[in-house]
Order: C-alpha cells, then sequence, then structure tokens
C-alpha cells in the first residue's frame, strides 16, 4: 500500500537521475530518443542500443540514454535530442551514432550537418522548444509524452505523477472533484465535445450497486494517432485520471477498451497497469483508504463503429459491436445496464494536471467556450506531418503554416479536412477561422478526435467526399437502413460522377440522400456520415459541377476524367513512345509527338517519362 510519503520519496530520488533532460542541470548529458510510431518503425529501439554501446565504449558515465514518447514531429524521424542544451538532431541513422558520439558527447561540438532544419536562424542554434513546430505548441496531454520512459512509473511519480490521485482520496469528495471539473469545462476530446464535469455529475447522482469507468481507445479515423501516442508515451496518465474519475462517481471498475491493431500500445499499458498495482495506486485501499478501483483492458477487433460509446459496451459485454438506440443515458444505464462513464484517451490525460493546477489554469488557456488545448495528428500535402498539441483558439493558419510548415512542392493549399470521416472540408478562405467547437461546428466540420488531413491543389474534392464515404460504408454496422443502404447509394452516385457518368440529377440524390441519412440513423457513424459530401458540396460546387457538365476532373485527378497531352516543348527524343504500355504515341525523332486519345489508357508513364515536362493532363 502506498503512502503519500512514499510517493513523495519515490519524486525526489528519480527527480534527481532526471534533471540533465529537464534542464536543471548543466553536467553530463542525457540522450533522449522518441519511440514514438514512426520512430519505433525506423529502429530506434537499434539506434537506443547502439547509442548504449558506442557510450561504454568511449567511458562517458555521465551520459544516460532514454527510449521516450512520440516528439511529435514524424516527418524527421528517427529523432533525437540531446540535453541540457535541448539540441535537436533529425533523421538519425544507426552509421550517424559514431558521428554524435565523437563530437557531442565527447568534444561538445555540435553536428550541424544532422541537426533538424529548423534549428538554425542566422547562423545560431535554437533550442528544440525555439523551432517553429514547437514554439506555438501548449502540452497538456502531451506533457510528458517525449520526456520520461514510459516502462518506469517511477520517472512518471518524478513529474507529479499520481499526485492528483492522492490529492482526491486524500482531501476531496467526490462533489468537490466533480464541481472542480465542470468549474474547469474540459469538453470530451473524442469529437462530440459534451462537458466531462457533467457527465460525472449525472453517473455520480444515479444510485447504483456498481458503476464502471470505461476509456475509449478505439482510435480508428484514417491518419489519427494521438491517443495512441498518449498510451505509449504516457499512460499511467490515463490511469491515474481514470481512477479518479471512478473515486468521483463512485466506481471500482474500470476497463480500456483499445485497437488490436495497437499492439505497441497494448504492451506499455500491460506494464503500467502491472506496476501501478504493485506500489498499490491500483487495487484495493488506494493511499491507505476504503477507495478500491483496478483496470482490466479489453481488445477490439478492428470495428470502427465500436469507437461510439454503446457499441462499445455491446463489445465489451461478448456481444456484436453494433449501436443501442438512446433510450437510456449511459451514466444512468450503461455497461451491463449500469451507470458508465465513458471518455477517450485525451480527454482522461487532462485530468490530472487539472486537479493539481486548478480550474482557473486550464481556463486561462485556450477560449471561453472551449478552454484547454487539443491535440491533433497532421497529415496530407504538409511538410511536418506528425502530432501537436495547440491551445484551442489558434487559427488553422497558424497551425498548417507555422507549425506544419505549409505546402510541399510549391503547391498551393486548398482544403483542410478536420474530423475523421465524420467531419469536413473546409476550403482556403476559412484559414483564418480560430480552431474550437463552435467555430469548426459554423462552417460543416467537426473537432471529431483530431484528424487534421491537408490537401492541396492536385487533390479533387469529389473523390476525397468519395474516398471518405467509401471507408464509412464498409464500416457500417448495417444495424440501420439508412446508413446501411443510404449511404451505399451516396458511394454509388460519387462513383459514377468520378468516372464521368454523372448527371445533374445524381447531385439532387447526393443532397437528398444526405438529409436522410443524417437525420434517420441511429448512431453518430450514421448521422456524421454524409459530411465530407456536405461540405465539399457546400465550398466546391463548381468541381462537381465539372465533373458532371463539362466531364472534366479540375484538379487532374480522377483517371478515368484525364486526358494527356504533348505540348510545343517536346524535343522529340522519343521517351515516351518507348516507355507507352499500349503503344498509343507516334511521332518522328526531334519532332513533336502526339498521344492517340482512343488508345491511352490514361497510366501518366509518358508525364514521368519526358525529361522537359512537355506531357500535361487536362
Amino acid at each position: 500500500m502506498m503512502t503519500i510519503q512514499e510517493l513523495n520519496e519515490i519524486k525526489e530520488r528519480t527527480l534527481k537521475t532526471m534533471e540533465l533532460r529537464l534542464q536543471k542541470k548543466d553536467t553530463g548529458k542525457h540522450v533522449l530518443i522518441c519511440g514514438g510510431p514512426g520512430c519505433h518503425s525506423s529502429n530506434a529501439g537499434e539506434i537506443k542500443e547502439v547509442f548504449e554501446e558506442k557510450i561504454r565504449e568511449k567511458g562517458l558515465d555521465d551520459v544516460k540514454v532514454t527510449l521516450a514518447g512520440c516528439f511529435g514531429l514524424c516527418e524527421t524521424g528517427p529523432n533525437v535530442e540531446i540535453y541540457p542544451e535541448g539540441i535537436f538532431y533529425s533523421r538519425i541513422k544507426v552509421e550517424d551514432i559514431d558521428k554524435i558520439v565523437d563530437s557531442h558527447l565527447c568534444k561538445g561540438e555540435i553536428v550541424e550537418e544532422l541537426l533538424y532544419e529548423g534549428s538554425i536562424e542566422d547562423g545560431n542554434i535554437k533550442p528544440v522548444s525555439e523551432v517553429d513546430f514547437y514554439k506555438k505548441q501548449v502540452k497538456i496531454a502531451l506533457r510528458n509524452c517525449g520526456i520520461i520512459d514510459y516502462e518506469n512509473i517511477d520517472e512518471y511519480i518524478a513529474l507529479d505523477g499520481y499526485q492528483a490521485l492522492a490529492k482526491v482520496v486524500l482531501e476531496m469528495t467526490p462533489q468537490e472533484v466533480i464541481e472542480l471539473m465542470k468549474e474547469a469545462n474540459l469538453r470530451g476530446r473524442g469529437g462530440a465535445g459534451f462537458p466531462a464535469g457533467r457527465k460525472w455529475e449525472t453517473a455520480f447522482k444515479y444510485p447504483a450497486d456498481q458503476k464502471y469507468v470505461i476509456c475509449n481507445a478505439d482510435e480508428g479515423d484514417p491518419g489519427a494517432f494521438m491517443d495512441r501516442s498518449i498510451l505509449e508515451g504516457d499512460p499511467h496518465s490515463v490511469l491515474e485520471a481514470m481512477a479518479i474519475c471512478g473515486y468521483a462517481i463512485g466506481a471500482d471498475q474500470g476497463f480500456i477498451y483499445i485497437r488490436a491493431e495497437y499492439p505497441v500500445a497494448v504492451h506499455r499499458l500491460e506494464v503500467a497497469i502491472r506496476q501501478a498495482r504493485e506500489k498499490g495506486l491500483l487495487g484495493k485501499n488506494i493511499f491507505g483508504t476504503d477507495f478500491n478501483f483496478d483496470i482490466e483492458l479489453r481488445l477490439g477487433a478492428g470495428a470502427f463503429v465500436c469507437g461510439e460509446g454503446t457499441a462499445l459496451m455491446e463489445s465489451i459485454e461478448g456481444k456484436r459491436g453494433m449501436p443501442r438506440p438512446k433510450i437510456h443515458r449511459t451514466a444512468h444505464r450503461g455497461l451491463w445496464g449500469k451507470p458508465t462513464i465513458i471518455n477517450n484517451v485525451e480527454t482522461f490525460a487532462n485530468v490530472p494536471a487539472i486537479i493539481l493546477k486548478g480550474a482557473d489554469w486550464f481556463k486561462s488557456i485556450g477560449t471561453e467556450d472551449s478552454p484547454g488545448t487539443k491535440v491533433f495528428a497532421l497529415g496530407g500535402k504538409i511538410k511536418n506531418t506528425g502530432l501537436v498539441e495547440i491551445p484551442m483558439g489558434i487559427t488553422l493558419r497558424e497551425i498548417i503554416f507555422d507549425i506544419g510548415g505549409g505546402i510541399p512542392n510549391g503547391k498551393e493549399f486548398k482544403a483542410v479536412q478536420t474530423g475523421g470521416p465524420s467531419g469536413g472540408c473546409i476550403p482556403k478562405e476559412h484559414l483564418d477561422t480560430p480552431v474550437d467547437f463552435a467555430s469548426l461546428g459554423k462552417l460543416g466540420s467537426i473537432m471529431g478526435s483530431g484528424g487534421m488531413i491537408v490537401l492541396d491543389e492536385d487533390d479533387c474534392m469529389v473523390d476525397i467526399a468519395r474516398f471518405f464515404l467509401d471507408f464509412t460504408v464498409d464500416e457500417s454496422c448495417g444495424k440501420c437502413v439508412p446508413c446501411r443502404e443510404g449511404t451505399k447509394r451516396m458511394l454509388e452516385i460519387l462513383e459514377r460522377i468520378v468516372n464521368g457518368e454523372g448527371t445533374p440529377e445524381d447531385l439532387d440524390r447526393l443532397e437528398s440522400l444526405a438529409e436522410t441519412i443524417t437525420e434517420g440513423s441511429l448512431c453518430g457513424l450514421g448521422q456524421t456520415a454524409a459530411n465530407p459530401v456536405i461540405s465539399t458540396m457546400k465550398y466546391f460546387r463548381d468541381e462537381y459541377e465539372a465533373h458532371v457538365y463539362e466531364k472534366r476532373c479540375p484538379a487532374g485527378s480522377c483517371q478515368a476524367l484525364l486526358e494527356f497531352f504533348i505540348t510545343e516543348d517536346c524535343i522529340g527524343c522519343t521517351k515516351c513512345a518507348r516507355n507507352c504500355p499500349v503503344s498509343c504515341i507516334e511521332g518522328k525523332v526531334k519532332e513533336r509527338h502526339v498521344i492517340d486519345t482512343g488508345k491511352c489508357i490514361k497510366c501518366g508513364t509518358c508525364m514521368e517519362v519526358c525529361p522537359v515536362g512537355a506531357v500535361i493532363k487536362r
């Protein structure tokens, strides 16, 4: 059984070993290696081993090496940070390690050619916290990711871990915890943005012999990996928050429902749960009180619909994951008919910090209606792909261009899709929109769990809508007719349009079906399935009309509508003709060549091999 004195002793003892990376000490060095999803798959483990081997060979006893959670900047991985200076090396390969050890760790000479390119400004080397990708970010949910050893509970404790749980169990009543959460106005980070404190209060007030706490870690949006990074980099923050929620509502059992496709996160959660039990931070009589709380893992089988709360509970109960009719509130009748609180990973990750620092601190970040921060997974046509945590109220322009670095290859920004398959596409005229629940909602999009896909001039918005609807059709559970049949009919219409077979009536049918599906579907999956179509028809209707009336794709993306053409810039090198798989290009040496469009299969090979860019698509 852990006591508060023992918790503080662990904190003080472990802090001494972390002073270098926390920049509280100037002697010695600490090498932090990103162990996030991208870097993990790019040999981060081997890089750590080689660093340790080289450091031993050099006899550098004052240098420590730690594999930490995700640094966020996935585009440049594998990433390495060296403290106390905060030097940021990127795209590190095993063969680079000798140079870093010999120059930086032995001689104190920074290896400039291996630095992250944004680290040098006017000849000066900036610490990692000052590079453009990081300097506008505010870390709450990700506060420990990239800093602590995710499999060492003592390092979590050293950074105030489990202090919030001790505070609520030893000093606060359940009502006081709930009032604090209500005052902070932490809104759910999983999609709808419902205030967590109000949800907890509903379960607290409803009498029952058993209550449950569920963490929804069934992250399924294409391109989203926010929850995964928190669970892999700071699993104890979620365990602590679930225990706090259990204390507040009167529950003694928690479940983390996590995708089986996240084996690394599952393993690190298993380690964290075992460590917390061993120290008495989960289980019976926590901190010597009569409060009991334990957590179990439940693995999902990959069904996107199980991210919906009622379908998730059906799955935990051993049934097929399909949504329930919303007759009762989950906080009244949820898992096995008992009061249940479901919050997602990021929502829970905010809780310990709010308990320790207070509601006023939390509300000082973000906006009045949307306090705090939000984690986004930046992907698509953007230079700095990765994970960012920004204060609510920052604009889309700041996220995409200041933090994300803008659009690569000189292309023009076209739109950003937020909220995953349930979200909408926001065009460039709304780039200065602040990112908060209300502002995104007014544009026909949602915050969602935090996916943010950037699109450029080469993306066809009709095809983007088709892509997300194809995903939704595949993931529909089939329980209700509007979603099961309606989304299929919409997909068929979109496929006809991108294949050049659309009719004016198809545009009317899309709008009518979108309204029916939104109004008539059983769960949030169906109710928001049409959002990508609704938003693209609203902001990019001219592209739909070009596909239907002119049989033309303005972005030059839809293959069935493409036509390849050789311009007068042709030098007659014959490369296009020699590489054409169907021999549809004719022309003599040093003369302009011509494509027989009747035979062309639109593969694009001619454009790829042309040395002077004389082949265009239109």
